[in-house]
């Protein structure tokens, strides 16, 4: 499984690590990606979400309900 958020669509991003002597190498910088378990009410089921901590703020700010609506207007199979 990627490192990708399912609601916001977050991605590694990549760039350099540029040393002292200014010589550079390639790096990657990952999302905070954390796994939570949201009791979806509408279906009476719990879905299991990866999301950044940014997003986790986001579905406590407008509910599991419309997040997931989110989701899925996203294409992504909750």
């Amino acid at each position: 499984m990627s490192a990708h958020c399912q609601l916001t669509g977050t991605k590694p991003v990549f760039g350099n690590n540029v040393s002292h002597s200014h010589r550079r190498t390639r790096r990657r910088w990952n999302p905070n990606i954390q796994h939570r378990r949201y009791w979806l009410e509408s279906e009476g089921r719990f879905v299991r979400l990866t999301l950044t901590a940014r997003a986790i703020k986001t579905v406590d700010k407008i509910g599991v309900e419309a997040a997931v609506a989110r989701i899925r207007a996203r294409g992504e199979k909750v």
